[in-house]
């Protein structure tokens, strides 16, 4: 079906972008054969970095003419494969496309290449006194990977998630032609939202070369209060009793003893407080202090009087930087404290996540395995890691389908789904066909061939 990357495709290959753009054979680095979390692993034929939206056309011309397969690839951050070349061919890396072009404070917009990080733009957009508000745990993460997965984060609970910041975007069809989807407008309601359809896409429609995206004006005020409660359930009932006293939080996070414990070994850093099990982290934000600190008062005095143990106020640089710190180190520490793990990354509505989360514990239990897990308790997203510790391959690759096979049946019996903001990629599309059924596979699979006819971008991937 695909061609193979031949000496004269390398030779092409050199003429558009240089020899030092274009690695082969050996020379390229193994890291390049799988995702952050590992487990599918392929070797790309060539590796080509990219630094402009003409030279991805002709990159893309060139794959078309001779169907070789091309799969895109950021900072390799994420965690379902989508980044893995498993069908060889051509890996594109965005990553030199890291320039921030344009901020126009009129329309309350920042121009940005994709493979611009995304801490960068979060530290650009505050230099500014604007805010970017998707914030992801991945701070790493290419804003093309955020865009092409539509990340969610902490603050999606106020503030949504990357769909919801894109205004325009600027993508190379498999083709080679160049599009622009969307424009710098507040509304549009002009025909389909092709743009919208690129956003979470993860690769399989087009190449992402540039993004027009919203800003909002930079809170000037931020307090987060860390409330401990006597376990998971009352924890995580707190949550929909905050959101019906019609104040919003920026996030609410939840948090388990274990995993603190986790993120202080891994840090070499203490947490203000780790004496009970269960936790959550909430974050208000705004333009007066009044304001912040009357919804703080009043959000504490509630979880108080529903069964917290205490209220921390987080209101320091310092207790902020030690409270976060731990928080974004979450993944890295469970990781760090095994032999290998796997990720389930569903979303069930708000007032099922403690019962998914007991049903994990029980799980545990009866595998015999650990099964940690944090999340955003404010909008149902969980992030459940499955540990492998000292199993034989065997038995690992035995726990893996059993556990995944349990939790996303409980997801859907909860009425969640499969994927909150990591994707589908390679290692889901099961799951995802399971919980679809057949329509709309076919739906999304005649979306893709009307975009891709040959099937050369990021091919195996979502609905393949």
């Amino acid at each position: 079906m695909y061609s193979k990357v031949t000496s004269e495709d390398i030779k092409k290959l050199c003429g558009i972008l240089g020899e030092d753009n274009v690695i082969y054979g050996e020379a390229i680095n193994p890291d390049y054969a799988h995702d952050e979390l590992g487990g599918i692993e392929k070797m790309p034929e060539v590796l080509v970095k990219v630094h402009s939206t003409e030279e991805v056309s002709a990159v893309m011309k060139l794959a078309y003419e001779r169907t070789i397969p091309v799969t895109v690839r950021g900072s390799g951050t994420g965690l379902v494969g989508a980044a893995v070349p498993i069908e060889g061919g051509i890996l594109l890396e965005t990553t030199a496309m890291n320039k921030i072009i344009e901020l126009d404070k009129d329309t309350l917009t920042v121009t940005v290449q994709p493979g611009v990080l995304l801490m960068e733009l979060a530290a650009f957009a505050e230099e500014n006194d604007f805010l970017y508000p998707p914030d992801p745990g991945e701070k790493s993460a290419t804003i093309g990977g955020n865009i092409s997965t539509n990340a969610g984060g902490m603050r999606a609970v106020k503030y949504g998630v990357t769909r919801d910041y894109v205004r325009a975007l600027t993508v190379v069809l498999p083709n080679g032609e160049i599009q622009k989807l969307g424009a710098k407008v507040a509304k549009n309601s002009s025909g389909y939202s092709l743009k919208d359809l690129v956003v979470g896409s993860e690769g399989t429609l087009c190449v992402i070369t540039e993004a027009v995206l919203k800003l909002v004006p930079l809170p000037k005020v931020s307090t987060s209060l860390l409330v401990p409660f006597p376990d998971m359930k009352s924890a995580i009932e707190a949550v929909p009793k905050i959101f019906r006293s019609k104040i919003t939080p920026t996030a609410i996070e939840y948090m388990s003893r274990d995993t603190i414990l986790f993120s202080e070994n891994y840090l070499g850093k203490r947490f203000p407080d780790t004496k009970n099990d269960a936790y959550i982290l909430l974050t208000f934000d705004g333009n007066t202090e009044e304001q912040v600190d009357g919804n703080v008062k009043e959000i504490a005095d509630l979880c108080l009087e529903i069964g917290a143990l205490d209220v921390y106020i987080v209101d320091t640089d310092e207790r902020k930087k030690s409270v976060w710190s731990a928080r974004g180190a979450f993944l890295e520490a469970i990781k760090a404290s095994t032999t290998e793990m796997d990720e389930c990354d569903v979303v069930v509505p708000v007032n099922k996540v403690d019962q998914f989360i007991k049903f994990t514990h029980a799980l545990a239990d009866e595998m015999k395995v650990r099964i940690p897990s944090f999340g955003h308790a404010g909008d149902g997203n969980l992030h459940v890691y499955i540990c492998r510790d000292n199993l034989d391959d065997k038995s690992w690759e035995d726990v893996l389908k059993v556990c995944f096979d349990r939790m996303y049946s409980k997801a859907e019996e909860l009425g969640g789904l499969v994927s909150g903001e990591h994707g589908i990629g390679f290692v889901k599309k099961g799951y995802l066909k399971k919980q679809y059924g057949d329509t709309p596979i076919e739906i999304m699979q005649g979306i893709k061939r009307v975009f891709d006819e040959k099937n050369i971008l990021n091919p195996g991937k979502i609905c393949y």
